[in-house]
C-alpha cells in the first residue's frame, strides 16, 4: 500500500466551505481522477483519507494537509496534477510527496496566520499588539457546545506583529495586517480568539470582519522562530532526494516569538 501526502489550499469564496464540504468534493475528485484508493473494511467502506488539523470554516488557507492510501503505486506529481484538475478553482492541490516517514500530524505544531483588518489604522493595530505581547495572560471567552468557556489566548501566541499594507491599501481607507504564529494547544487558540484578546487589552474592534488566511503550518522551531515544511522529511527520505536537501523553513515567526 502506497501513502501519498498532499498539501492543498482554500482560496477566495471557497474559504467558506466546511471541512465536510471539502471531504465530499475531494472524494468526487478521487473518483474523477480514477485514483486506485484503498478502502476501509466493514459494511460501509470509505476511502482511506486522513485529514490533519483543518482550518476553521470562513478562513482561507495556503497550507492544509491530508494523506491518502493507494492500492497501486502512482507518481506523486502526476497524481497531484490529476486531482488538481478535478477540484474546483480555489481548492488547489499544490504539493504531493510519497509518505516515507511517520507522524505527519505530530509535525503540525504551529500555524502562521495573516489577518487583514480593514478600517483599522496601522498605529492602532501596533498599540494593540504591544499591549497583547506585554500581557502575561489575556483571558477571552468562546461559546462551545457546553456553553461559554474562558481561557488564556496569550500563552499559545509565539509571535505577533502589525504590518502596514502600504501600496496594497484600497484607496485611502485605513487598513492594518496582523501576522501571528500560534502554537497548536488544547484548547485550540484560533485567530478570532487573538482578535478577542486585542479587544480585551486595547479595545481594538475592527468595523468589518477580518479576512483571515493560514499561510503555513508545521513544526515550530523555538530556536530559529520558524515554522518548517512538514513534507520536507518525506522528500529527504526519498531515494531521489539531493544530498544537500534540508528542512525548508516556510515562515518566520514575527515579533514576540518565544515570549509566551
Amino acid at each position: 500500500m502506497q501513502r501519498i501526502r498532499l498539501r492543498y489550499t482554500k482560496r477566495g469564496r471557497l474559504r467558506f466551505t466546511s471541512h465536510r464540504d471539502f471531504q465530499r468534493a475531494f472524494e468526487r475528485a478521487l473518483r474523477r481522477a480514477e485514483v486506485p484508493m484503498a478502502y476501509s473494511a466493514g459494511f460501509t467502506p470509505h476511502p482511506k483519507v486522513s485529514y490533519a488539523n483543518a482550518a476553521p470554516t470562513g478562513t482561507g488557507s495556503e497550507a492544509e494537509f491530508l494523506e491518502i492510501a493507494l492500492t497501486e503505486p502512482r507518481d506523486p506529481d502526476t497524481l497531484r496534477a490529476l486531482l488538481d484538475e478535478s477540484l474546483p478553482d480555489g481548492l488547489d492541490i499544490t504539493d504531493a510527496v510519497e509518505a516515507r516517514t511517520s507522524g505527519l500530524a505530530d509535525r503540525l505544531t504551529a500555524s502562521v496566520w495573516e489577518m487583514r483588518l480593514d478600517g483599522v489604522p496601522f498605529g492602532d493595530a501596533e498599540k494593540a499588539v504591544a499591549g497583547f505581547l506585554g500581557a502575561e495572560t489575556v483571558e477571552v471567552q468562546r461559546r462551545t457546545k457546553n456553553g461559554m468557556r474562558t481561557f488564556d489566548a496569550r500563552a499559545a501566541v509565539a509571535g505577533l506583529e502589525a504590518v502596514d499594507p502600504g501600496a496594497d491599501r484600497p484607496g485611502d481607507k485605513a487598513c492594518a495586517i496582523l501576522r501571528l504564529v500560534v502554537r497548536h494547544v488544547t484548547p485550540a487558540v484560533r485567530p478570532d480568539d487573538v482578535l478577542s484578546g486585542l479587544r480585551v487589552v486595547a479595545d481594538l474592534a475592527p468595523p468589518v470582519p477580518a479576512a483571515v488566511t493560514r499561510l503555513a503550518q508545521g513544526l515550530f522551531d523555538e530556536e530559529s522562530g520558524t515554522v518548517t515544511d512538514p513534507l520536507a522529511p518525506d522528500r529527504e527520505a526519498s531515494p531521489a532526494a539531493q544530498p544537500t536537501a534540508t528542512g525548508t523553513a516556510v515562515a518566520t515567526a514575527p515579533e514576540g516569538a518565544g515570549s509566551a
